[in-house]
């Protein structure tokens, strides 16, 4: 079993790669990783990530209360925003939040991360929708990520950056790096004239391929609330913040036309309630 210190070690080591590959600027981003239920290693707010030590690093309960802290340092003012993500997920081994630039892009500009455009974002990624804007260090934004939790492994935060969490601290690292660069595949793409998607029959079979790897997480690779049982990805952008399961312009193109509202969510209430083992 690794000790603390080597954790906080670990913590200091992912910090200074987010700072090297531009993802955070002076002192942005935060990151966290879960001991037990009950405690939590954190980075300290006002210090850039890219120049920690372990002394650096706190100590916190499942409430974000301090429980070990070196004299000058307290644990980040995101830190409801991670321990949110602990609460309603589980299997979370650690939480990071940065700020990279093409993902901050496509949040500031509202646009979720969900064309499928590539195998490598289909199968280890899956879709990133955009949680509506909330005050940072405030509940607004342990708020507005809650319900997407269930469903997605990482988050654009509207006008903020981007949240990933997974297993471990590199797996969650490595969540971010994929957003950034599934972000900027995308970006460039666009730029000469568009990219060409996936077609659904393509994405079910990149979809399939993920469920023989076992991977873990909660890629919706069954379920998309936007559209009941279809696949997340081809969602026409109704991953965006204008929250989950609303449909608007294309969402509807893939087989949905002839459902009305209250069969969609009838369908998506059936999905959840099987995944959660209630019927």
């Amino acid at each position: 079993m690794v000790n603390e210190f080597e954790i906080k070690k670990q913590i200091c080591d992912i910090g200074k790669r987010i700072y090297n590959r531009n993802m955070v600027a002076a002192n942005d981003g935060n990151i966290s990783v879960k001991l037990n239920d009950h405690e939590f290693l954190c980075t300290p707010t006002g210090v850039s990530k890219g120049f920690m030590t372990p002394e650096y690093i706190c100590k916190v309960n499942e409430k974000g209360e301090v429980l070990q802290a070196n004299p000058g340092f307290r644990p980040s003012s995101e830190i409801k925003m991670h321990m949110r993500v602990y609460a309603k997920r589980p299997d979370v081994g650690s939480v990071v939040h940065a700020h990279p630039v093409y993902a901050t892009s496509f949040a500031i500009a509202g646009i979720p991360l969900t064309q499928p455009i590539m195998p490598e974002a289909v199968i280890a990624l899956g879709c990133v929708p955009i949680a509506p804007y909330g005050t940072p260090s405030t509940n607004e934004i342990p708020d507005a990520i809650e319900k997407y939790l269930p469903y997605f492994d990482a988050v654009l935060l509207e006008s903020h950056g981007a949240l990933t969490y997974s297993t471990d601290l590199l797996s969650a690292y490595l969540k971010m790096e994929s957003v950034e660069f599934y972000a900027q595949l995308l970006y460039q793409s666009k730029m000469l004239g568009g990219p060409k998607e996936f077609d659904k029959e393509t994405v079910q079979r990149l979809y399939e391929i993920r469920r023989k790897m076992g991977l873990p997480g909660k890629h919706p690779a069954n379920l998309c609330q936007n559209k009941g049982t279809l696949n997340c990805h081809n969602c026409g952008g109704s991953c965006s913040s204008d929250g989950l399961g609303e449909h608007t312009g294309s969402t509807y193109a893939h087989g949905a036309e002839n459902k009305s509202n209250a069969d969609v969510v009838a369908e998506v209430t059936k999905q959840v309630m099987k995944q959660l083992g209630l019927n």
